[in-house]
């Protein structure tokens, strides 16, 4: 059975730019903190960046984030990475004949933002300009959002309370 054990992104260099049509206070938000949060919660990526998974199998290993270019696959020899010559898989990915563990090293992202992706974006920006808050609610400064204060579970619900989650369930990331 395969098993993922580790998944490290780096930071993309850029985000895509905020689309066309947002209020005033909602282009005045930080686009790479709405990006963020948008692909944090699908398996697309819109700019390239680098990534690594460690796995152990044995089974069948497709990359979970798109679209993905991988440069490497590697296996532990017990001392060291080594690499390692593996067989595609049905689905497209790779078969791990053994328990591993194997590392892939790839670059991912750089596929077009789709106008549901920016559609998306819009539903969120527009909703963090729009937030208030009543009396008394734990509150907490955001950082990428500027000094705009939020309410805690308004940040942490913004995806599903602004209908943008409900746009991306297509692209939606199911590991």
């Amino acid at each position: 059975m395969l098993i993922a054990i580790r998944e490290d992104e780096a930071i993309p260099a850029s985000y895509p730019a905020a689309p066309a049509g947002l209020s005033p206070e909602a282009a005045a938000l930080d686009s790479d903190f709405i990006w963020a949060r948008i692909e944090s919660h699908i398996r697309f990526r819109y700019t390239a960046r680098a990534v690594s998974w460690i796995v152990e199998g044995p089974g069948e290993f497709a990359p979970p984030l798109s679209p993905a270019t991988v440069s490497a696959t590697e296996i532990w020899n017990g001392a060291t990475w080594e690499a390692a010559s593996l067989s595609p898989s049905p689905l497209g990915g790779y078969q791990l004949p053994g328990c591993g563990p194997y590392r892939f090293t790839a670059s991912v992202g750089g596929g077009p933002v789709t106008a549901t992706a920016n559609e998306a974006y819009r539903r969120l920006a527009e909703y963090f300009s729009g937030v208030s808050l009543a009396n008394g609610v734990r509150q907490e400064t955001i950082e990428g959002i500027g000094s705009t204060e939020f309410d805690v579970n308004a940040v942490a619900k913004a995806l599903v309370a602004s209908g943008a989650a409900d746009l991306l369930r297509y692209y939606r990331r199911t590991n």
